[in-house]
Order: C-alpha cells, then structure tokens, then sequence
C-alpha cells in the first residue's frame, strides 16, 4: 500500500521504508486500530512502537500484528530504554519480555541508548561496563537486531565514540539507529558520517528544528512533558537541516527503514505533508 501512491504509470524504485512513531501520539487518547488506519490511509509502511505501548499490548500482540497487516502496515521497530548500569537481572528481565513481545509482533529491530552520560564524561571503565552490558543484551536477542541511537549524552554521542563502541561490542546483532539531526548536533557532517557507519546503520530518525538554540526542545524531559516546550520543532523540509542533501546520499543497498519522529503538536497534519514530501525527495524514490 505504501507505494502505490507514488506509482502512477512509471517504474519506481523504492529507498526507503517510511514509518511514523507512536511516541507522537504520546499525549493523545488514539487506539492502536485508528492509529493503523490513518497510517495506511496516509501511505506509511510502518509503525515504530514505543516500548510502553508495546508492553500495553503484550495481552494481545498477535491480535495487534493482524490489526496493522490489515490496513498495509508493519511494526518496523519497538524502540525502549535499557538501563547500562545497575541492577543486570532486572535489565536482562525486561529486556526477554521486550524481545518476545517483539517476536510475536515480528519486529526485527529493538532501539535503545548507549548509557545515560556524556562520551566525554565516561571513564575507561564505564565504557567497559556500558558495552559489556551491551554485548550480554546482542546475545539474549539472538535472531533480532539491538540497535543503539546516536543521541546526545550517551556513549553514542559523537561519530568517533559510535565507532569505538562497535568496535568494543563486536557483535553481529548490534546496529546503529542514525538519528540525523543528533549527528549535526554533535559537530559532524551527517552525509560524512553515514558513510562511515554505512553498513551498520538499520534505520533512520528523521527530524529537524528551527536553529541550533532550539535543539534543548529535544531534551527527554521537555518531549516527555505534556506541558512541554514544542516551539522550535519544524516540518522535516523547514528546518535548518538540509534533507535533501542527505537523502540524495541513500541508494536501494541501503536497505533502510526510516521513521518520521515528530514530538510537535498538529502531529497528524504534520506528519502528512512530511511523507508526502519524502515521496517527491530524491532519496525516497528514482525514477
């Protein structure tokens, strides 16, 4: 159903698979039904599922899984938080129901961050600890993906950390969720540094914002917040990112998911205009 849209008598040649997340419907009372509707009607391919909404729907994860196929969608990612430091049972724990809740809906792919600090701020031995407990969790994962997000304050936070840390892990089911506006946050050249990581990278976070003063809008606790600040957040066409460039950077060997993470109010509307948008990108489709 994605395509179709886009067809129109002319051979296509699909980039990108497109999903929207239900974190962005975080402060809205919306059923997972209505949610795979809308996305179908809209020409998404998938849905990437917070981890709290997947833990929901862990009475009924096939029940879900026939839902989304109904309207021409899948589950392309369950995205959740796995504490590094701590208590390792309770993380190992969570992490078996999360893994199987993703089974059973057929996720292949599990998001999660490297730490809660700062690279900069980490000592030889946190590290040690933080890709220790990342390598324990690739291996209780077995046949799914375990893909850690370039995000600010973790040991994801630059390109030359990101590097070193899958050096560090070495392991088969470790990938990298490419959040691009975080890689220009970080000081690096998205384009650079996806082909730096290409072949590592399964999916991609799409985003943007209005200037570098306003990228504290992202923090966790203001995008958690329902009283939140969301002035800054833009369209992924109007910010001071420039799409274009990077998605002119993705070929079919990609092989990539993409989601539209979108934290703003308007999320249907918006949410709308960027896939369409992303439908007319010369990284989404080739004629």
């Amino acid at each position: 159903m994605g395509g179709d849209l886009f067809r129109q008598n002319r051979r296509e040649v699909r980039i990108m698979k497109i999903s929207l997340c239900t974190i962005s419907f975080r402060h809205e009372l919306v059923s997972l039904p209505e949610l795979a509707r809308w996305a179908g009607e809209n020409h998404f391919d998938g849905i990437e599922l917070w981890g709290v909404h997947a833990l929901k729907l862990s009475d009924t994860p096939v029940r879900s899984l026939e839902i989304a196929r109904a309207h021409g969608v899948a589950f392309s990612m369950l995205s959740d938080y796995f504490a590094l430091h701590g208590d390792e049972a309770r993380v190992m724990r969570r992490a078996e129901q999360i893994f199987r809740i993703a089974r059973q809906m057929e996720v292949g792919k599990i998001r999660t961050f490297a730490g809660g600090r700062p690279s900069r701020e980490m000592s030889g031995q946190d590290r040690e600890e933080v890709c220790r407990r990342l390598c324990k969790l690739c291996e209780a994962a077995g046949d799914l993906k375990l893909v850690v997000e370039i995000h600010p304050n973790t040991l994801a936070d630059t390109l030359e950390s990101t590097l070193e840390l899958i050096e560090r892990v070495d392991h088969p089911a470790l990938r990298i969720n490419f959040d691009v506006l975080h890689v220009w946050e970080s000081g690096a050249d998205p384009v650079d540094a996806f082909r730096r990581l290409r072949g590592h990278v399964a999916h991609l976070h799409l985003k943007n914002v209005r200037s570098r003063r306003d990228l504290t809008v992202f923090d966790p606790a203001n995008v958690y917040s329902a009283s939140g600040i969301r002035e800054g957040m833009t369209p992924l066409f109007e910010g001071v990112y420039d799409y274009e460039r990077f998605l002119s950077e993705i070929t079919p060997d990609d092989d990539l998911d993409a989601s539209l993470e979108w934290f703003g109010d308007n999320a249907r509307e918006v949410l709308k205009a960027d896939r369409l948008h992303l439908a007319n990108a010369r990284g989404l489709a080739v004629v």
